[in-house]
C-alpha cells in the first residue's frame, strides 16, 4: 500500500510545484562607470528561477555601502526610479528562496554589516550544516535569524583586518554548501565552499569590468564572457588591480550538486563546461532506451521537461508534443485563490489542451518527483482532458535522501521515494506505468566523473557529515 505523507496532505490544496524549491540565485558586478544596479537587476533576472521570495542589492562606490532589499520577485523589489538612485562602481545582488530563517524582509539579502568603521554585505546560496558551533562562537553578539547573518556577523568581527583577511579566516570554519558574493566599500569579492556544491561562474564585460553568477546564463544576458568557475575553497577578489585569488581551502573536492544539471540550473547555463540543455536531451534519449513505452504522443511537464522530452522522443520515435500549458507568471504572488481555486490545485499553474491529448497514449517527462501531491493531481488532469494512458518517465532516480545543502527536501518524512517502491508510487500518483532515469545514466549525461557531485539525494552518500535532525534550523532556534 502506499503511503502518503502529511507533508503531502497539507500540500493537496495549493499550487506549489512538484519540484523541490531552488537554490539562491547570486550576482555581482565591479565596473566603474557603468550603470552597476542595471546590469545586477538584469542579472538576477535572469536568475529569477532560483528564488522567489526576496531580491535585493548592496552597491558601494569606494565611499560607503547602501543596501536596497525587499520582500517580492526581482520585477517587483526594483523599477526605474529606485535603479536610478542606486549608484556606485560595484554591485551585488541576491534573489532568495529561504532554506534557513523564514521568508521575512530581516532575512532578505544581500545582508548588511559594520564594525563602525567599515561595511560589508553578503549574499549566499546554500545551506551551513554547522551552525550551532557557528552561534557558540558568535555568542550573545549574534541575533541571527539566518545562517548567512550569522556568517556575516562573525566577518564583521574580523573587519579591522579587511574583509579578505577577514573571510580567510572565517570561511574555513563554515561547514556546509556556500557560495558567496560580498563586498566591502571597495572589492567585490566572491566564495565557494571546499566540495563546490553551488555553482559560481565569473565574467568578463566587453567595456573591461567583471561579473560573478549562480550561472552562465546571467552572464550571457549581461553580455559578459564567460571566463571560469569560482573554484572549489577559493576566494576571488575583483577590484581595479583586476581578478586576485587565495586558497582557504588547500585540499578542495569538487562535489557540485547533481540536481543543478536535473531542475535548478536554467537549460541555457553550461555547468562543468556542458550545456544543461544538451544533458537533458541526453537524459532523455537514455531513459528511452532504460525505459521504452507504447505510446503516441511524448509530452513534457514545463519547463524543465522540454530538452529530456525532445531526446526521449528521438531515441523512441514517439512524436514529440505539447500537452500541458504552464502559465508562466504565477510565481510567488501575494494574491491567495479562493479555496474554489486552491482546489483546482495544479490548474492555476498547468492546463491541458484536451485536442492534443484526447484518446492518446501518453508519454509524460517531467524532472523529478519529491511528494508525488501534483504529479498525482498532473495525472489526474490529463486523464480528465480524455488521455488514454498516462506513462511517467521521470528523468532523475527516486529522491529518497533528504537534502541539507540548500535545497527544500529536509526530511524523508516528505520524500514519496524514501516510503514507497516505484510500484507503489507509480499507484499513489495513478500512472498506467512509471520508471525513473538510473544514477549511471544520469551521471553519464553530465560527461562529467561520478565522484564529481554530490548525489546525496539520491544515495545517501553525503560528503559534507551532517547529523540526524536538520542541523542549521535547530542551532537557529536556540540563539
Amino acid at each position: 500500500m502506499p503511503v502518503l505523507s502529511a507533508a503531502d496532505a497539507s500540500i493537496d490544496q495549493t499550487v506549489e510545484s512538484e519540484s523541490p524549491k531552488e537554490a539562491c540565485g547570486l550576482f555581482g558586478v565591479w565596473a566603474p562607470g557603468e550603470d552597476v544596479a542595471r546590469l545586477t537587476f538584469f542579472g538576477l533576472f535572469a536568475l529569477q528561477h532560483r528564488g522567489q521570495e526576496s531580491a535585493g542589492m548592496a552597491l558601494a562606490d569606494g565611499h560607503r555601502i547602501v543596501v536596497y532589499r525587499e520582500l517580492g520577485l526581482v520585477s517587483q523589489v526594483f523599477n526605474e526610479v529606485t535603479l536610478s538612485t542606486l549608484q556606485g562602481d560595484l554591485c551585488i545582488g541576491h534573489t532568495r528562496y529561504s532554506t534557513t530563517g523564514s521568508s521575512t524582509w530581516d532575512n532578505a539579502q544581500p545582508t548588511f554589516k559594520t564594525n563602525g568603521t567599515r561595511g560589508l554585505a553578503l549574499g549566499h546560496n546554500g545551506k551551513l550544516v554547522n551552525t550551532a558551533e557557528l552561534a557558540r562562537r558568535a555568542g550573545r553578539r549574534s541575533r541571527a535569524s539566518s545562517d548567512t547573518d550569522l556568517v556575516a556577523t562573525l566577518l564583521a568581527e574580523h573587519l579591522h583586518e579587511g574583509l579578505e583577511e577577514a573571510a580567510m579566516r572565517v570561511f574555513p570554519t563554515l561547514s556546509g554548501a556556500f557560495s558567496f558574493v560580498l563586498c566591502d566599500e571597495r572589492t567585490l569579492f566572491a566564495a565557494r565552499d571546499p566540495f563546490g556544491i553551488r555553482p559560481l561562474a565569473i565574467g568578463r564585460l566587453p567595456g573591461g569590468g567583471w561579473c560573478v553568477a549562480s550561472e552562465t546564463c546571467a552572464l550571457d544576458v549581461v553580455g559578459a564572457a564567460y571566463v571560469r568557475e569560482v573554484q572549489p575553497g577559493e576566494l576571488v577578489a575583483i577590484d581595479e588591480r583586476g581578478v586576485t585569488s587565495r586558497r582557504f581551502d588547500e585540499h578542495p573536492t569538487p562535489k557540485l550538486c547533481l540536481f543543478e544539471f536535473v531542475y535548478l540550473g536554467r537549460a541555457d547555463s553550461r555547468m562543468y563546461g556542458r550545456s544543461l540543455h544538451e544533458a537533458r536531451r541526453e537524459m532523455g534519449r537514455r531513459l528511452a532506451r532504460e525505459a521504452p513505452a507504447d505510446a503516441d504522443l511524448v509530452i513534457p511537464i514545463p519547463d524543465t521537461g522540454h530538452s529530456a522530452a525532445q531526446g526521449f522522443a528521438e531515441v523512441s520515435g514517439i512524436p514529440y508534443g505539447e500537452g500541458l500549458m504552464k502559465n508562466r507568471y504565477i510565481g510567488r504572488t501575494f494574491i491567495e485563490p479562493t479555496p474554489a481555486l486552491r482546489s483546482r490545485g495544479v490548474r492555476l499553474k498547468l492546463n491541458p489542451l484536451p485536442d492534443a491529448v484526447r484518446g492518446k497514449r501518453l508519454v509524460v517527462v517531467d524532472d523529478s518527483i519529491v511528494r508525488g501531491t501534483t504529479t498525482r493531481q498532473i495525472v489526474q488532469v490529463l486523464r480528465d482532458a480524455g488521455a488514454a494512458r498516462v506513462h511517467l518517465r521521470i528523468v532523475s532516480p527516486p529522491i529518497r535522501w533528504p537534502c541539507f545543502y540548500g535545497i527544500d527536501m529536509s526530511t524523508r518524512g516528505e520524500l514519496v521515494a524514501a516510503q514507497n517502491d516505484v510500484d507503489g508510487i507509480r499507484d499513489l500518483v495513478g500512472a498506467d506505468s512509471l520508471a525513473y532515469l538510473s544514477v549511471d545514466s544520469l551521471v553519464a549525461s553530465t560527461e562529467s566523473p561520478r565522484g564529481s557531485f554530490c548525489r546525496a539525494c539520491f544515495d545517501g552518500e553525503y560528503p559534507i557529515p551532517v547529523g540526524a535532525e536538520e542541523p542549521s534550523k535547530f542551532a537557529l532556534e536556540t540563539l
